[in-house]
């Protein structure tokens, strides 16, 4: 049972599941969360005159019928269609679960040099597998499993590498470099959900081919620099029968892969396409290609539009979930990419504007920013790196933090420029 407190009565440790005004809006993008940190402390002070806390949260009520969770890579992968595999992934954060079954095992630098190469070579995998659609010929899945395979092992290692990799955006290449970042993404977001390393692989392979469909649709209507009409719609929308159609003719791809390809344009609500199903039906594969389909394509420059920020993409996510979007999964989408993603552009509280070059898993508020300007916005010669779970104060003592995200190319910024180094 929850409790209405005054925030100067709130102390570390309290669980607060309600504020005195709409989440949207104010730093915490999620719904209920531990307090931890000082800097949670005034944070609520200064937002809320009250909140509610309860001392015990309960599992957010996410499915429609109550059933065992299926165990293990096999349950997952030979029902993925269910509503049950979506019923642990709620509204609260990781640390309210069981410990993680992932940890960083290399830094960043370390993890760009299996990166790097892996990139490159699935980017030309794809450009290969989409030369052999477009000509009629028979998809190999062996070459696609192997590279998503040395996918999952890096993220596996440390996901950051490979997702400040998918900041290198080309929208001549958008087809090719959108199935990847997809992949990348879904790969990322299954790791924060603690899938296994085989279920890992059976998603990144309908990540990473969940558009092929696209294929056989007209150019010009693929390419078409402005809005499409109704009928160019619907000739767009057939991409994912014919998507489907191929992965199901190509041996030894697993259906709950397919599952990707068939569900990405499916919404809660039920108000996407083909099928209009509604809710966990569409299940967790698709639950989670939904997402990080939207995801990329709305941060992505196209003809007809200049992508969002990571930060404003993140908050359009949130505005709908439970109408197009599972809500806890969109809420542990926004935990796994962190408040500040990375290549966000931010405003410190003195005045200096960085890029972030890598999050926190403990805590997303505290990432690594690379300094591109001073406080009187005049640029470094040398861009300093600081940490801010490290650094908590500047010379003066006074507090440090990140004051707002700015949008993409605030001042012209190009958060490429600052793509971490392989480690010599």
């Amino acid at each position: 049972m929850s409790r209405k407190i005054d925030v100067h009565e709130l102390r570390k440790g309290m669980y607060v599941c309600e504020l005195d005004r709409p989440w949207v809006g104010t730093p915490f993008l999620f719904q209920g969360f531990e307090i931890r940190t000082d800097e949670e402390l005034e944070k609520l002070r200064g937002l809320c005159r009250h909140v509610y806390v309860t001392d015990e949260p309960a599992t957010p009520a996410v499915t429609h019928r109550k059933a065992a969770a299926p165990s293990g890579p096999s349950a997952i992968l030979s029902s993925v269609t269910t509503v049950d595999h979506v019923r642990d992934f709620g509204a609260f954060p990781k640390s309210r679960r069981a410990p993680p079954r992932y940890r960083d095992q290399v830094s960043l630098e370390e993890e760009m040099e299996a990166a790097r190469p892996l990139e490159s070579g699935t980017r030309a995998l794809i450009h290969s597998i989409m030369d052999d659609v477009r000509l009629g010929n028979s998809l190999n899945a062996t070459p696609v499993r192997q590279a998503v395979d040395g996918m999952v092992n890096s993220i596996v290692r440390n996901p950051d590498a490979l997702v400040w990799l998918t900041q290198l955006k080309n929208k001549d290449e958008y087809t090719a470099l959108h199935s990847l970042r997809v992949c990348i993404l879904a790969l990322t977001f299954g790791r924060h959900l603690d899938l296994s390393e085989e279920e890992l692989n059976v998603l990144g392979t309908g990540a990473l081919l969940h558009d092929i469909g696209k294929l056989r649709v007209p150019n010009d209507i693929l390419n078409k620099p402005a809005r499409l009409t109704d009928q160019e719609y619907e000739i767009m929308k057939t991409h994912v029968p014919l998507g489907v159609r191929i992965l199901d003719n190509t041996h030894g791809i697993h259906a709950a892969a397919i599952a990707v390809a068939r569900c990405h344009h499916e919404r809660y609500s039920g108000s996407g396409y083909i099928n209009g199903i509604t809710g966990d039906q569409i299940g967790l594969f698709g639950l989670i290609g939904a997402i990080v389909d939207t995801y990329d394509a709305i941060t992505s420059d196209r003809a007809y539009h200049n992508g969002l920020s990571a930060y404003d993409a993140l908050k359009k996510l949130y505005e709908g979930r439970d109408k197009d979007f599972h809500p806890g999964l969109v809420e542990q989408f926004i935990q796994c990419m962190g408040i500040y993603p990375i290549g966000s552009i931010v405003e410190l509280n003195t005045g200096s504007v960085g890029v972030v070059i890598t999050v926190n898993r403990e805590r997303r508020l505290r990432p690594k920013v690379a300094l591109v300007l001073d406080e009187n916005k005049n640029p470094h010669a040398i861009s300093p790196v600081l940490d801010l779970f490290h650094t908590l104060s500047d010379t003066s003592g006074a507090a440090l933090e990140i004051r707002r995200v700015l949008p993409s190319g605030a001042y012209g910024i190009n958060p490429n420029s600052f793509l971490p180094s392989v480690k010599a």
